[in-house]
């Protein structure tokens, strides 16, 4: 059964007739559009169709895989067009206001359904995890490179601006997002992006960045030491690159995400760190930096071949120092391919 079939199954169980598409990273997942803010799609018994407006009008024909209809506002079209349809709508991303708005417009209230189209996305087909791939690729390649940019004396946002120029001359369409750079005690901060923070010999510094190819996120981590660290800092490391390698070795078809995660934190406690530990141990990634499944406390997603997630414990102390190391792999049929190639152990630059 096609994706597209199965959708609309579920559709009709939830009780409509058409289904409306709003979540970006669905519309070009349904569609192969690369400008999903600015379109939807529409699931009918027939017809797949994707609504955008006339800038879009050459793009749309060259990259969508479904029917194209130009129109603005998509709304009275949609009204105009489901007369006595029952239509579904994406309850996570559609506004109250626009679910109003096609209330009074329909006559009557759509359907709210969650998770349809992101239940598919969780396993990738090989198309994608070759995307993937390649943005893990590049990421690689920009780490190279900043390797021999970074010293003393340069600022943390002059580092995330070269990652953005080197990924982008490497062929990525965009980063996966703004790169963390966090140095000295501001690697504490598991989200700390560049700010104008000089390095300094002595301390640590935490990279965080990825590439987007298609569409696709990479996303990786590396902790750097600038000259000599303390003990206690390599000590640190050394605790969080032996998590990450058990954490990735642990990872098979039919793993539970709560699982892993809990494995994480019982390395991590045994070296009187756990409480640092601030974060889920990883995620899924694809279309969305952050999307499923979740290895985390909360959840017990189960892995399957062709999900792709990442692996990231780290351990942060505020007012001294953070560390993360994190990795993109590929679940597959034997156990895991890990698309971060990048160098892991300690580099001291």
């Amino acid at each position: 059964m096609s994706v597209r079939d199965a959708l609309y199954e579920r559709v009709q169980e939830a009780g409509a007739e058409a289904f409306l598409v709003s979540a970006p990273a669905n519309v070009r997942y349904l569609s192969g559009f690369s400008s999903p803010e600015d379109g939807v799609v529409v699931l009918l018994p027939e017809r797949t169709i994707l609504i955008t407006d006339g800038r879009y009008l050459a793009q749309a024909d060259e990259e969508s895989t479904v029917e194209v209809v130009i129109a603005r506002p998509w709304q009275e079209w949609l009204a105009a067009t489901l007369q006595g349809v029952r239509l579904a709508v994406e309850a996570d991303h559609m506004t109250l206001a626009t679910y109003e708005q096609l209330s009074q417009e329909l006559g009557h209230c759509p359907v709210r359904v969650s998770g349809l189209v992101e239940g598919h996305r969780l396993i990738k087909y090989e198309v994608e995890i070759a995307h993937l791939r390649r943005a893990a690729e590049i990421t690689d390649a920009a780490f190279d490179h900043i390797l021999e940019v970074i010293r003393p004396g340069i600022q943390e946002v002059e580092i995330s601006l070269e990652l953005e120029r080197h990924m982008r001359l490497c062929g990525a369409d965009s980063s996966s997002f703004d790169p963390i750079v966090a140095s000295g005690p501001r690697s504490a901060m598991p989200h700390g992006r560049a700010s104008q923070r000089v390095l300094r010999t002595g301390e640590l510094v935490t990279l965080d960045f990825g590439a987007v190819v298609s569409g696709y996120h990479s996303d990786m981590t590396r902790t750097l030491a600038l000259g000599k660290i303390s003990a206690q800092h390599t000590a640190l490391y050394d605790a969080v690159l032996t998590t990450q390698t058990e954490a990735i070795a642990a990872v098979v078809p039919g793993a539970r995400g709560a699982e892993l995660d809990r494995l994480a934190r019982d390395r991590l406690a045994e070296q009187g760190l756990a409480e640092y530990f601030a974060h889920s141990l990883g995620h899924g990634v694809g279309l969305q930096i952050h999307e499923g499944p979740r290895l985390s406390q909360r959840f017990d997603d189960l892995l399957m071949p062709g999900m792709v997630i990442t692996i990231e414990p780290g351990v942060y102390i505020p007012g001294d120092v953070g560390v993360r190391i994190e990795d993109l792999l590929a679940v597959t049929q034997e156990g895991t391919e890990v698309l971060s190639k990048s160098e892991k152990g300690l580099i001291q630059l």
